[in-house]
């Protein structure tokens, strides 16, 4: 029987879909996850596995969607001890539940593999594409006439007339190097394209030879890919600009953490609207003092 967990990764892999995977490297009793247990949270919410519930299950969820906004792995610690915050890429939450119990953590997002689009048939674009397909990115051509020869390495050869930017997502990189054939064309596409999640790479170097040229242009990239999103926003910020696209969701009004109406075991009635709770620690909160979460969540 195959692995479903790997089969997921798998799915997420072929359809270009981010992801993130948390897995638990710690535990202190009583705690329902344990060790080596682990779940892949897509950006939609959902949450594939088993990394514990209450609490733990909506924690999670907000740091893997937070992971994957800013490109940071991160190491979370829940637990019913107050701890002092630790460095920028490991958390502690203080858990307000009953249950008692501890866990850590690691959670990692993983980004699909650029994919580059090459405009022109230039011997730069050429040296591009062979160190490109070294790499295993995704390759994607656009020349006046499709030839497969001059590109062997591409996964698809296009002609600018029939180029369809259906196949581009928020990881696609674009290069002009057309060199004098349809240049206008082609900047006018990428420019088109660039308005529509894709990124321009330009090359600024000193750089002489098409070879050097391409390792440039391919720097550029990889550095764009690979850089996290810098944010010195207050921690209440940080969660305010967390959105997950999906109305089963809830914001726990008390501690901030996202949890599932419809599967959510703590829940009271608050001036006609309905109120969700991860855990009865929150839920006792909220109704020792309801006016200090109210229009807060």
């Amino acid at each position: 029987m195959r692995n479903k967990y790997l089969d997921k990764i798998i799915a997420l892999r072929e359809s270009k879909t981010p992801y993130a995977t948390a897995i638990i490297v710690g535990r202190r009793q009583p705690s329902s996850g344990k060790p080596g247990d682990k779940a892949i949270i897509t950006p939609d919410g959902q949450i594939h596995g088993w990394i514990g519930g209450g609490c733990t299950r909506g924690i999670v969820l907000k740091e893997a969607l937070l992971a994957l906004r800013d490109r940071k792995s991160r190491l979370v610690a829940i637990s019913p001890e107050e701890r002092q915050e630790g460095c920028s890429h490991s958390k502690h939450y203080h858990m307000t539940c009953q249950s008692g119990g501890e866990v850590e953590v690691y959670i990692e997002p993983v980004h699909p593999k650029p994919q580059i689009l090459i405009f022109g048939t230039s011997h730069i674009g050429r040296a591009l594409a062979r160190l490109a397909k070294a790499m295993d990115y995704r390759l994607e051509v656009v020349m006046n006439t499709v030839d497969q020869l001059v590109y062997p390495e591409a996964d698809h050869c296009h002609t600018l007339s029939q180029f369809e930017a259906t196949e581009l997502h928020r990881e696609s990189f674009v290069v002009v190097c057309t060199q004098g054939e349809g240049d206008l064309e082609a900047l006018l596409r990428a420019i088109q394209l660039q308005s529509n999640n894709g990124n321009i790479a330009t090359d600024e170097s000193l750089a002489k030879l098409a070879e050097e040229v391409a390792v440039s242009i391919l720097a550029q990239i990889v550095q764009v890919f690979r850089q996290e999103k810098a944010t010195d926003k207050p921690a209440a910020e940080e969660q305010a600009d967390l959105n997950i696209p999906n109305e089963d969701y809830y914001l726990n009004p008390v501690c901030k953490v996202p949890i599932q109406k419809s599967t959510a075991k703590h829940v009271l009635e608050y001036e006609g609207e309905r109120v969700y709770f991860c855990c009865d620690g929150c839920k006792y909160s909220f109704e020792c003092d309801p006016a200090k979460y109210v229009g807060v969540a």
